[in-house]
């Protein structure tokens, strides 16, 4: 802005400095949650959807009009300094000045990193600090500017935090550690800060009764989202040199300043609300973030646009993502499912199924293989027959013929196991390192040194002849060697992929709690945590409670009503389903639950027709042509989980009858696929499998005979197109074929609700040959490229 006045210009001269907005890194995680994916290369080099978590954390900075970033790393530090270099951010043009400062040995902790940074002298003005971990598309520089106009008047305002709202349980919130933030409601000042840990469970917080005396009204909120994102003073970083006890920038030093008489500094929170940020704190949240990325959360850094590591990806219905250079050759009986990214010049066997899941470049992957919530990166091969579940595997690693990886493992980089392999759940695996590897390193690896040491006693039959791995310790460690504060062995239970820790959530801190072996095995599907963990909402803080989660009842209650108004009154599509996200936001409710609700209300508005099918039909048309088009407008786009819903609701419902009409009305109006439906036939779910006897069960096992009778139906026409192509040198462009005996367009459906039919073959056809992906993971359209909810 133009200056006003003559003072005004020599202001601005002599804060010419602060135009230049900087920013600083910090590239070490300085904890071992992902041991030992770790071990060779850090945290901040680690890919998260095919790109380095640096280069995202880059790009966030970027959006923010960033100038100026400090890297600063200690472990592995030749290693961010070439990637740096390879990166697009030394090239001429990229916007931004990088400098990787690699800090002293010394340096273990968030807070002895900040006390070089002050021995350097390295920030000049107010800057940016965030990790190395950062996925975010917040606009930062709003935060600078805010902070700047708050240190106009309060010179004492050294330090500004990024929050946002977020509902207890959803998924990018920490599980094992957060926060309570004790706020003046009209200006956002930061009074009392509180780490909040899983386990041991913080069960009291308390506040300082001068606080309370000082502020009639104060806001007590754990319901926050500590983005990690700080806009800080440049006098932060000597604040650190004058305490060498702050270590952790939140539990010590955040804490620390507010609870002191002596120095009298104010901490603001920034409540951001919009936009998305998240750390990759643990395993647990890098498939969270992982998910988010892939739902366009983080929109416009997404696959398609912006993707951090310089790759084009093609954008297809229920968030697919296929590398868009055209080398990805994908078989064509595979099943590519929703949620799911390929890298290129990667190759997809026959009868593969991928499930919510990141394949990295190069890869190869056998045939009749199934990768299930997983996470691949680059160069690895897996063998045939082989099974990957919600687990995360190095690069170059291979998994030969026969393997079961399950849950919660780690394999980090070029290990070797199988063929016929059987992994442990949450087991971990890493190959010894070279002498020229364990010389040059400079990290704190003593425990990868007693890990190597201990290999003899360690039986290793189970991974197969030709392994190369290591094993690293299973159980928990002694009692004497455990970690203290959040990195205790049961509290890391709570970070960690595939373990739900449910029986820590009623065990007392002094009770024994269950080895990894005993855990629940409740799934936590891919897209919605069903987390039964230590609620912040159990934290004693004397005031009165936060609200949680509305109950279910009351809940469906609502939307029962809000729908009614909405068919009654003949609103939009879009308008009901604005009015059902702002409901799901107040109740803070899993959107499983908005689903279920939608879908019921719709089946039900459809009225009953005895003995006249055709008025039935159109009755059935009429509905799901006027209001299906509401289950994908609600936030998320997950048709298998559209089949599974109806499934359930008819099965328990008078309208049983009509479950293979709707479903048929559902294709025509293309809510779902046909790969849709044979996704859904195959889930054991989906049969009725271990559900009690009874006539709902049943009602499951007819629905899914139903499923059967239309998959038949689509591999005939598949059959018969596919004739009528050999006969024709010319044919026209096929049109979408629907499932004809249940087609309310078409012909009689008679005989489909009886539930009669044979089963075919439980494989889910990709239907498109190889060198390019399949043409059926559905056609784009305007609302695919909206972000998706949880």
């Amino acid at each position: 802005m133009a200056s006003k006045s003559a003072s005004a210009g020599k202001e601005k001269l002599i804060d010419g400095e602060e135009e230049v907005l900087q920013a600083v890194i910090l590239a070490d995680s300085f904890n071992k949650r992902f041991r030992p994916l770790t071990t060779q290369k850090p945290r901040c080099l680690l890919p998260i959807c095919n790109a380095p978590l640096l280069d995202w954390t880059f790009e966030s900075l970027a959006l923010a009009g960033v100038q100026e970033v400090f890297v600063i790393c200690r472990s592995h530090a030749e290693l961010v300094k070439e990637a740096i270099k390879e990166s697009k951010w030394s090239k001429p043009g990229s916007g931004m000045k990088i400098v990787p400062i690699m800090t002293a040995k010394e340096t273990f902790s968030p807070g002895d990193a900040m006390r070089d940074i002050y021995t350097r002298g390295l920030v000049t003005s107010d800057f940016v600090l965030v990790m190395g971990d950062l996925v975010s598309n917040i606009r930062i520089d709003e935060v600078v500017r805010v902070h700047k106009e708050r240190r106009k008047t309060n010179n004492n305002a050294i330090m500004t935090m990024v929050v946002k709202e977020t509902g207890a349980r959803h998924r990018t919130r920490p599980r094992g550690e957060s926060s309570v933030f004790v706020l003046d409601p009209e200006t956002s000042e930061c009074l009392h800060y509180e780490h909040v840990q899983g386990y041991p469970r913080t069960k009291v917080v308390n506040i300082p009764r001068e606080i309370l005396e000082a502020h009639p009204e104060v806001d007590i909120r754990n319901d926050l989202l500590d983005c990690s994102i700080d806009v800080c003073s440049v006098e932060v970083p000597s604040l650190f040199q004058d305490n060498f006890d702050y270590l952790d920038i939140r539990r010590d030093f955040v804490h620390g300043i507010l609870t002191s008489d002596i120095l009298l500094k104010n901490i603001y929170c920034y409540i951001a609300e919009e936009g998305y940020a998240a750390r990759v704190q643990d395993t647990h949240s890098y498939d969270s973030i992982s998910k988010d990325i892939l739902s366009r959360w983080t929109f416009p850094l997404v696959p398609d646009d912006n993707h951090p590591g310089g790759h084009i990806y093609e954008h297809t219905r229920g968030n697919r993502y296929i590398a868009k250079d055209n080398t990805v050759v994908l078989a064509r009986t595979c099943n590519i499912g929703t949620n799911t990214l390929i890298g290129s010049s990667t190759k997809v066997s026959e009868n593969v199924t991928l499930i919510a899941s990141v394949i990295g470049q190069n890869c190869t992957i056998g045939a009749s293989s199934t990768i299930n919530n997983s996470y691949v990166f680059e160069d690895t091969v897996i063998g045939a027959n082989c099974t990957v579940e919600k687990s995360i595997i190095g690069a170059g690693v291979q998994i030969k013929d026969g393997s079961h990886v399950q849950k919660g493992s780690l394999i980090a980089d070029g290990v070797i196991i199988g063929p016929n392999a059987r992994l442990e759940p949450f087991e971990r695996l890493s190959t010894r390192r070279k002498e020229a590897d364990i010389e040059s390193d400079d990290d704190d690896d003593s425990d990868v040194d007693e890990v190597e040491a201990n290999q003899d006693s360690v039986d290793k039959t189970t991974l197969g002849p030709d392994t190369n791995a290591i094993v690293w310790p299973r159980g928990p460690p002694d009692e004497e060697d455990d970690e203290e504060g959040p990195e205790n062995y049961r509290n890391q239970r709570f970070m960690r992929l595939g373990d739900n820790a449910s029986d820590l959530d009623v065990s007392d801190e002094d009770e024994d709690s269950s080895s990894e072996e005993e855990t629940s095995t409740e799934d936590e599907d891919d897209f919605h945590d069903r987390e039964s963990l230590s609620e912040l909402s159990d934290v004693s803080i004397h005031v009165p409670a936060i609200s949680g989660m509305m109950a279910d009842d009351e809940f469906r209650t609502e939307v029962t009503q809000s729908l009614e108004r909405a068919f009654a009154e003949g609103h939009s599509v879009d308008n009901a389903a604005v009015e059902l996200k702002t409901l799901r936001m107040a109740s803070n409710v899993p959107l499983t639950r908005v689903k279920e609700a939608v879908v019921t209300a719709i089946v039900e508005k459809i009225t009953l027709v005895d003995g006249d099918a055709a008025t039935q039909r159109k009755e059935i048309s009429s509905v799901i042509g006027r209001w299906g088009e509401l289950i994908n407008k609600i936030g998320g786009v997950d048709p298998v989980e559209t089949v599974s819903i109806l499934q359930a609701h008819c099965a328990a419902s008078p309208r049983m009858p009509l479950f293979g009409q709707i479903l048929a009305a559902l294709y025509q109006e293309d809510i779902v696929e046909e790969d849709d439906i044979r996704l859904w036939h195959a889930l054991p779910d989906s049969k009725g499998q271990d559900r009690k006897e009874g006539v709902e069960t049943e009602n499951f096992q007819k629905c899914w005979m139903i499923g059967s009778h239309m998959i038949q139906q689509f591999d005939a026409q598949e059959s018969e197109t596919e004739s009528e192509e050999s006969s024709e040198e010319e044919a026209e462009p096929p049109r979408k074929t629907g499932a004809p005996s249940v087609n309310p367009k078409s012909k009689d459906t008679e005989g489909i609700d009886g539930g009669e039919s044979e089963s075919p073959s439980e494989g889910v056809s990709a239907s498109e040959t190889s060198s390019t992906h399949p043409s059926t993971n559905t056609s784009e359209d305007e609302d695919d490229s909206e972000a998706t909810d949880e």
